[in-house]
């Protein structure tokens, strides 16, 4: 899929913020962007996104200085914030279109879903882990963000629930496709997860739903998702 095209790139203010272009934070952010291009993500929607997301919203107080740094942060429930560059790749590879409706399972903090919202015309989160689930639609609802929601529950055995998403992704790590994931998906439809090897060892795969050929999976690149909690 070519890239989205878009005007002169502006530096666009926080969803509840507003640093003047000149000031500390917007160098910071990017500087964040950046980096980001260069390392390969091309998606101007998704840049888009990853630009009007403030990521120190979502992680812990004591991290908030390091949320422009493209590193992995700690969460509760022994859980982690994936660090940018690997959410700006899930999220890319979805292809996300305007019209989409996505299922998102693992919604740790809040921060790709929120990426999400800005993208999908309706994002449905399922946490494992219902502190992280709390908290992560409590951050949404303060960021005004009406087209996600997020609920606490095992996500794959939720999902056929639901009805039909043309985009899913995971957060963790599976040997194979769940019954219940594949039912949830729509005809055309993407999913993005990690896959996990015998020796333990997971890449970042891509699921896609082709006429006459069934779901056909290609892999993105290395990942180091953990293996999916409740399988």
């Amino acid at each position: 899929m070519s890239p989205r095209v878009s005007g002169p790139k502006q530096i666009a203010l926080p969803l509840d913020g507003a640093p003047h272009p000149s000031s500390a934070a917007a160098q910071a952010l990017m500087a964040f962007l950046l980096r980001l291009r260069a390392r390969g993500i091309a998606d101007t929607a998704v840049l888009r996104a990853l630009e009007t997301v403030p990521r120190e919203n979502f992680a812990p107080h004591r991290f908030a200085d390091l949320a422009l740094r493209d590193i992995a942060l700690p969460i509760p429930c022994g859980q982690i914030m994936p660090e940018p560059m690997f959410v700006a790749r899930m999220v890319e590879a979805l292809e996300i279109q305007t019209e989409h409706d996505v299922l998102e399972i693992g919604s740790g903090s809040g921060y790709t879903t929120a990426i999400l919202s800005r993208l999908a015309r309706r994002v449905v989160s399922v946490e494992y882990f219902e502190p992280l689930a709390i908290e992560s639609a409590r951050r949404l609802e303060r960021l005004g963000i009406a087209n996600a929601s997020v609920r606490a529950g095992e996500g794959v055995a939720l999902a056929a629930g639901f009805g039909l998403f043309d985009r899913i992704v995971v957060h963790g790590a599976m040997a194979g496709l769940p019954s219940s994931l594949a039912g949830a998906l729509a005809e055309g439809g993407i999913i993005v997860t990690g896959r996990m090897s015998a020796s333990g060892l997971s890449t970042l795969v891509r699921i896609v739903d082709r006429p006459g050929q069934g779901l056909v999976e290609m892999e993105i690149g290395a990942s180091r998702l953990g293996r999916l909690i409740g399988l």
